[in-house]
């Protein structure tokens, strides 16, 4: 029983391993002087607990997920993220990381009360960040 434990590790190890110094997927090119920006609420807000997010994007324009169109990308926002999505690899789906991948521009969010921040980030059609990343910059909100 302790060999199999022992090469079922040492097994994992070198998966890991290799996995580590794989590639990541290709990325796509951000156009220059793109911009993903929170419209609203503002950076300092006071907010209820259930309240509207608007996304902003200037030089590009948004497509849904899976729709390779060039010039385009679908929005994510990052709630309490305070480690930015890998480059080149898909931005990860959980209560952290919020997907719009049928393009849209706003959303209703519902947050317990306390501090929280909120900061977009626009992907690719296969969830993937721009390269250069396109995020907005952290905005912060008071939930009562």
């Amino acid at each position: 029983m302790k060999r199999i434990l022992l090469a079922l590790a040492l097994a994992t190890l070198t998966c890991s391993a290799f996995a580590a110094d794989a590639p990541g997927l290709p990325v796509t090119k951000a156009p220059a002087g793109a911009e993903v920006y929170i419209v609203s609420p503002k950076d300092g807000a006071t907010v209820g607990q259930e309240f509207t997010v608007v996304f902003g994007l200037k030089g590009m324009g948004v497509a849904p997920a899976g729709v390779k169109k060039e010039g385009t990308g679908h929005h994510h926002l990052l709630v309490d993220v305070t480690d930015m999505p890998a480059a080149g690899q898909p931005i990860p789906k959980d209560e952290h990381h919020l997907h719009f991948g049928n393009g849209q521009t706003e959303t209703t969010l519902k947050l317990a009360p306390g501090t929280h921040t909120l900061q977009l980030e626009l992907a690719d059609e296969n969830h993937l960040p721009f390269d250069p990343p396109l995020v907005s910059p952290k905005i912060t909100v008071h939930v009562k």
